[in-house]
């Protein structure tokens, strides 16, 4: 019976560590499966232990080149979608104008469409205009649809914000510029950076309206789903595994920071 009442009095964080093995357990795989030597075109059954993969993770062709083409698209992707977004935001929260109602739920249509709904509007549009499929192409159609992503993440934030903080600044005579970049921007800074962050993870990640409007360009995951078809090589888990190791370094620094500005702040 102890057992059963320790399980009833943790069963919210029992559900809570199952739910994240649960997600984490791909992440476990592609890792392990990153050290594996195999004797075939497919890296699906384990063989041996090899360090070779990640002493040459370029050794197959085009995929650092594909894995650097995405990180540019995802990069110029963030930089437009975060810029217009966050202007969006405070356009949609601070001020009153015609359409306003239309507009926030206008915002949500991309998050709640199919990809290849929209892929395939975007390939029509892109086709009509006569524009030639390539990088350009791809990078206007991962801000248009990370663009509601960023808005939601700043809007929430940007609601949340105190306007007494901004008025005490203007009491104190701090120009319009002033108050925006030490008292509004400081304030808004995590919703803009979630929303960067999501849009950056959304864009590297696409593949079917990337699919739809490259033409001939390849992003890492079309190589990915490419190589797929002929035989998966392990360098593509060591780029997988980086990554993921890469996000999960940047969570924890994160973390880490405002847990140290939290005790700062507090008096001593």
């Amino acid at each position: 019976m102890s057992v059963l009442r320790w399980i009833r009095r943790n069963l919210v964080v029992i559900a809570g560590l199952l739910t994240l093995a649960y997600m984490i357990l791909p992440n476990i795989v592609v890792m392990v499966f990153s050290f594996n030597n195999p004797k075939g075109r497919f890296n699906y059954a384990w063989q041996e232990f090899s360090l070779d993969a990640w002493k040459d993770p370029c050794g197959v062709a085009d995929l650092c080149g594909s894995l650097v083409l995405s990180l540019q698209i995802a990069a110029w992707a963030t930089v437009g979608a975060t810029a217009l977004g966050t202007m969006i935001a405070f356009a949609l929260v601070r001020y009153r104008f015609r359409a306003r109602g239309a507009i926030n739920s206008l915002i949500f249509l991309p998050m709640a469409m199919p990809e290849v709904v929209m892929a395939a509007s975007l390939l029509t549009l892109f086709l009509n205009m006569g524009a030639e499929l390539g990088f350009w192409t791809v990078l206007i159609a991962h801000i248009m649809f990370c663009l509601s992503f960023v808005v939601t993440a700043v809007k929430a934030r940007v609601m949340s914000m105190d306007p007494r903080l901004e008025e005490a600044a203007r009491d104190l005579y701090a120009g319009p510029v002033q108050t925006f970049l030490r008292v509004t921007l400081p304030i808004a800074a995590p919703g803009i950076a979630a929303g960067a962050l999501l849009a950056f993870a959304l864009s590297f990640d696409d593949f079917i309206i990337t699919n739809f409007n490259a033409g001939s360009t390849v992003t890492f995951p079309m190589f990915v789903w490419g190589s797929a078809q002929r035989g998966t090589p392990v360098q593509i888990n060591v780029i997988g595994t980086a990554m993921f190791v890469i996000a999960v370094l940047m969570v924890l620094g994160g973390q880490l920071i405002a847990s140290r500005r939290k005790n700062n702040a507090q008096p001593q």
